[in-house]
């Protein structure tokens, strides 16, 4: 049982980094669309970030010090600094966007429009992130999150054409109605969803509130090889299920609503229950991931005592950056910003900021220094820079394609 408790920490980076807000939101939007025409993104991402939160969780378990802590060792201040700059920035913009979600979510379940359960959202992520236990966090928001199975299930209930999916998904077409760069802006938006910084950050600094070691590498092997691939498995049914009902109609995605309405044209109003439930998880775990890396950032880089290991008067700064983080982000969406607008361009900057993630994990990660025999073997190695290669050309790619198709118009 504790093997499979172990678990709950790349079950809850999964459904609550990989199917966030960003990740419900851009699926939805490329599967109304495109059709399955860019599931071989999903793909690419999930092997991507699979294998770098491996490189990040062994150097935690390794060295027992965070991502943070090290970068700002190794590359010194001046480099790091700039690493954090554009991290904390996407880290706050991506918890903006999943207080959004849970207020959105909550708003599925009720006649209350968002603006009432944005302080209500961001009172419960503060509870939760200053009282409730790491361990109790992780296990009650991952198995929760689960509920988003009902999107696999609605493929199936929703019976339909598996060879025209699979030649979607295996033989991609651009549509005629859609340019060749729109096609890849959305491509570097569902890579960017997948690989969204802050998952490294939070799994890292989950090893070190763990207290992972050495001992604990195949659990770390484990809980990326389970979590990050059944996220992936997510996305794709939200792509497929909107292919299936969205697409033949010509609805595309610009609400939380319409991300759901296969699933209830699937399975009625017991399988919206069952996706809000899983909607309001996923977005609620993924708020309290964010939150907490945006202590853990600033608070590793400055050297601060963090961790919810301790008690909250023990790493009063580290909490009280949180705090600031929820309330500052909670007012951006009382000035009416559209939570699904910021959930769009928050995947696209998250693109443009991988190089400055990744590419000091694996330095550190071939550092015999920190690592001792637990560098990285000459197969990680080539299989981490061909995915270098690949996260710098959709960071460069971003911005000239957000310009040219008016950021995916």
């Amino acid at each position: 049982m504790k093997k499979l408790l172990s678990v709950a920490l790349g079950i809850l980076t999964a459904i609550g980094g990989f199917v966030d807000i960003g990740d419900l939101v851009t699926n939805a939007v490329v599967g109304s669309r495109f059709g399955l025409a860019l599931a071989w993104v999903v793909v690419v991402g999930v092997v991507g970030i699979c294998l770098y939160a491996n490189m990040a969780g062994r150097v935690a378990a390794v060295s027992g010090r965070a991502t943070f802590e090290i970068i700002r060792e190794r590359l010194g201040p001046r480099t790091a600094a700039a690493n954090l700059a554009a991290s904390f920035f996407i880290t706050l913009m991506t918890l903006t966007a999943e207080i959004g979600g849970v207020a959105l979510a909550l708003q599925l379940a009720t006649d209350a429009g968002p603006m009432m359960w944005i302080p209500v959202a961001a009172f419960a992520i503060w509870v939760v992130v200053w009282r409730v236990k790491f361990k109790i966090m992780e296990n009650a928001a991952g198995l929760l999150g689960l509920f988003l199975i009902v999107f696999v299930v609605s493929v199936f209930l929703l019976r339909p054409d598996w060879a025209d999916l699979a030649d979607q998904a295996v033989t991609p077409v651009i549509p005629e109605q859609e340019s060749a760069a729109t096609y890849w802006y959305f491509a570097i938006a569902l890579f960017g969803a997948a690989m969204t910084p802050y998952e490294v950050f939070f799994f890292s600094s989950g090893a070190v509130e763990e207290h992972w070691t050495a001992k604990d590498l195949s659990t770390s092997r484990v809980n990326v090889l389970v979590g990050f691939p059944l996220g992936g498995l997510l996305s794709l049914s939200i792509a497929a299920c909107a292919a299936i009902v969205l697409l033949p109609q010509q609805i595309e995605v610009s609400s939380l609503s319409q991300t759901v309405m296969p699933v209830v044209a699937a399975g009625g109003k017991l399988a919206l229950a069952f996706v809000i439930v899983g909607i309001v998880a996923a977005t609620f775990g993924a708020a309290l991931e964010t939150t907490l890396s945006s202590g853990y950032i600033l608070a590793q880089f400055l050297g601060w005592t963090w961790g919810k290991f301790r008690r909250p008067a023990e790493a009063a700064r580290f909490h009280v950056v949180m705090f600031v983080a929820i309330v500052a982000c909670a007012a951006v969406l009382f000035t009416g910003i559209d939570p699904i607008l910021v959930t769009e361009y928050s995947v696209v900057f998250s693109a443009i900021a991988l190089p400055l993630t990744y590419l000091p994990i694996l330095i550190v990660a071939n550092d015999s220094q920190y690592m001792g025999d637990r560098t990285n073997g000459r197969v990680t190695n080539m299989f981490a820079s061909v995915y270098l290669v690949i996260i710098l050309v959709a960071s460069l790619a971003a911005i000239p394609l957000m310009i040219v198709t008016g950021a995916g118009q």
